[in-house]
């Protein structure tokens, strides 16, 4: 017996835009032996210097108990530290090494220039409502208060 599904399966287009972009990536992320998790902790750091871990979790969409054990290793690479909020020591916050900012400058250069074909590819008003359309279904999808 089989089920007949009106709608595709958006989670999985979501996945396989995903996994297709990411495969432009990955090369320069797996050159400087770095995750796709890591790189997102460095993308975030890199967009907002030093912030708290509450923070990064929730930009780079990595459940607590996982980035903690991402942490660690990147502060064990040199990439981030790692230190108590003077302000609130409960609160703990992670900003990147110089060596996680060189990381983030020299594989910024290689993502933006992809971004750039995909611009030049779909055109920047498609590509602009692409954006658009995810961020009104990420909204869509919250929560109500």
């Amino acid at each position: 017996m089989s089920t007949t599904f009106t709608h595709r399966n958006l989670p999985r287009l979501l996945l396989q835009a995903r996994e297709a972009v990411m495969a432009h990536t990955r090369p320069s992320l797996r050159e400087h032996a770095l995750s796709d998790q890591q790189w997102r902790v460095l993308r975030v750091l890199g967009e907002h210097g030093a912030v708290d871990t509450g923070r990064v979790a929730r930009e780079a969409f990595i459940l607590g108990p996982s980035l903690t054990g991402v942490l660690a290793r990147m502060e064990r690479d040199n990439l981030i530290t790692r230190a108590r909020d003077p302000a609130d020591q409960r609160r703990t916050v992670v900003e990147a090494t110089p060596h996680g900012m060189k990381l983030v400058k020299r594989l910024s250069t290689s993502i933006e220039a992809h971004y750039e074909w995909m611009e030049k590819s779909l055109g920047k008003a498609r590509l602009t409502q692409l954006y658009g359309l995810l961020d009104e279904l990420i909204a869509l999808e919250q929560p109500s208060p």
